[in-house]
């Protein structure tokens, strides 16, 4: 038990975990799917439990044969909680002297957990700044069809040409929010 502890604790090498994940496009196309992704979820759950009541259009259509892709999302839950609760001494990453003077200037005192409280401490202002960018995730993952694992997984793997598109984008667009934005919005 021990080993298999110290096997999942440590960082699986490349040649390990690439191929683990490029199975998955073989599976997926096996089982009849051409996206892999957690986002679509939240639009079969919009689906499942939309009220009698208020019918939106966008919402109507069979959201059955989709329903491995809950059952995943579920399994990625529970997986967290488990490894959470499993791994309770994890250590986080170990960030290199360049990362840790640039969280230093960007104000971020205690770089030493997974979640320093000047960005996820129970304050007005971190909860509006996790609210709209939550928003701001959930409508660029609906308007780009579909979110990085999704676009970047399969949808490369399976040459669709607006994942290349969208994987360019998110990317981008992660290196201008990091590089520009986000000192912006934390720092002060």
């Amino acid at each position: 038990m021990e080993v298999l502890l110290e096997t999942l604790q440590a960082p699986w090498p490349w040649y390990v975990s690439g191929p683990l994940i490029g199975i998955l496009v073989p599976l997926m196309i096996l089982i009849g799917s051409r996206s892999f992704g957690i986002s679509q979820n939240l639009e079969h759950l919009c689906a499942i439990t939309q009220p009698k009541f208020i019918r939106v259009d966008f919402f109507k259509y069979d959201w059955k044969p989709s329903a491995w892709s809950l059952v995943f999302a579920a399994g990625v839950l529970i997986g967290g909680y488990l490894a959470a609760n499993t791994f309770p001494n994890l250590s986080p990453p170990q960030l290199s002297d360049s990362a840790q003077v640039m969280f230093s200037s960007w104000g971020l005192t205690d770089i030493s957990s997974y979640n320093p409280a000047e960005v996820y401490g129970l304050n007005l202002n971190n909860i509006i700044l996790l609210l709209v960018g939550g928003v701001f995730i959930g409508f660029g993952t609906r308007y780009g069809g579909g979110c990085t694992s999704g676009h970047a997984i399969t949808g490369l793997s399976t040459l669709q040409p607006q994942s290349l598109f969208a994987v360019i984008g998110i990317f981008s667009g992660g290196l201008v929010a990091s590089h520009f934005l986000v000192p912006v919005i934390i720092g002060n």
